[in-house]
């Protein structure tokens, strides 16, 4: 394995990844958080144990955005260096695009709980997984489909990466903040109770780490088998 530590790329300051520091943590993995969001540049990411790369308020769809293009050339060259990348929502979207897929406006925005269709529950047990999107992506060619919903794709699975379109890197309290931020917009698509959703599902928080762990697990073997 390499000798350079794993890489998080954190693209928002309201979007740590608690849960995947814990699991690195339990797993004596050593990781660097990588703050795209305060501004510097993205690292070469050869030489990585992996890569992940976390949820934004962009979409990959915002091309003339420099802070996507940057997340995409980044992507890119992860892939061209097959260096393992988990992409969790933004960062499955960013994968999704490279590999040759299509960010959707979703046909309903996910916010909150919601299960979905598993076809390989040892990599992505059917949850309920903490959602918050309003774009999606396509399953890209010669991708397995690892989970979808009525809505969308779920989860992929690409050579030694995986995509998820879900958070299971995060937490309740976290997606939450997002529902405050995100109020006056939530208003305007009429899903104003979308923060209720969330705390009517809180029941789900511990089962979700639980199953975090499974993914993250599946994964790293994966990506060193």
């Amino acid at each position: 394995m390499s000798a350079e530590p794993a890489l998080i790329v954190q693209n928002s300051p309201v979007a740590p990844p608690p849960v995947l520091l814990a699991w690195a943590a339990s797993r004596e993995i050593e990781v660097e958080v990588h703050r795209a969001d305060q501004g510097d540049p993205l690292p070469d990411p050869r030489d990585r144990e992996f890569v992940a790369m976390l949820g934004s308020k962009y979409s990959p769809a915002a091309a003339d955005v420099p802070e996507v293009q940057e997340a995409m050339k980044f992507t890119e060259r992860s892939l061209e260096c097959d260096v393992p990348m988990l992409g969790l929502c933004y960062g499955g979207q960013l994968l999704s695009a490279a590999l040759g897929g299509r960010i959707e406006t979703s046909p309903e925005p996910e916010l909150g709980w919601y299960e979905v269709t598993s076809t390989a529950s040892d990599v992505v047990p059917e949850g309920p997984w903490l959602q918050w999107h309003f774009d999606c992506f396509t399953l890209p060619p010669g991708a397995e489909l690892l989970a979808e919903s009525p809505r969308c794709t779920q989860a992929f699975a690409h050579g030694r990466n995986i995509a998820v379109q879900f958070h299971p890197e995060s937490t309740i309290e976290i997606v939450s903040s997002w529902a405050r931020k995100d109020r006056e917009r939530l208003a305007g698509l009429g899903l104003a109770h979308a923060g209720e959703r969330l705390e009517q599902g809180r029941r789900f928080a511990e089962g979700a780490v639980e199953a975090a762990f499974t993914l993250f697990d599946s994964f790293y073997r994966r990506a060193f088998a």
